[in-house]
């Protein structure tokens, strides 16, 4: 069965758990954001708000909620970022997911510098 073409433009909503000396203001060690992303995931898969779950948790400091457009589309709103712009992860685990799908990019220096993004799309 041939791949599904991403989408052109899509939102999603993230948690960011981050950890120290990731040009956040997270303090938790490595090893303790890797075991709080995973119990987040669990959590949002298994149905918890993941609104409430972000405003609690997350390490981003920004809206949490990002529309983005993929490569070769023109920008058509003020509020939307380049694939290109965000952290390759980002947008590589976001263009995947169908709408409503969850999942996480995990943390790695070069594709996802800031962390753990736990991901979902919403359009």
């Amino acid at each position: 069965m041939p791949a599904q073409p991403e989408p052109e433009r899509i939102t999603v909503q993230h948690i960011l758990v981050s950890f120290a000396g990731t040009r956040t203001d997270a303090t938790r060690s490595k090893p303790e954001a890797e075991k709080l992303a995973g119990e987040v995931l669990a959590r949002v898969n298994k149905g918890e708000d993941f609104g409430a779950v972000m405003k609690q948790l997350s390490d981003d400091p920004g809206p949490g909620v990002y529309s983005m457009f993929n490569h070769g589309q023109a920008k058509k709103s003020g509020d939307e970022y380049e694939r290109s712009g965000m952290v390759p992860a980002f947008g590589d685990v976001g263009f995947k997911l169908a709408v409503g799908g969850i999942a996480m990019a995990p943390f790695d220096p070069k594709s996802s510098p800031f962390g753990w993004h736990i991901i979902k799309r919403l359009k």
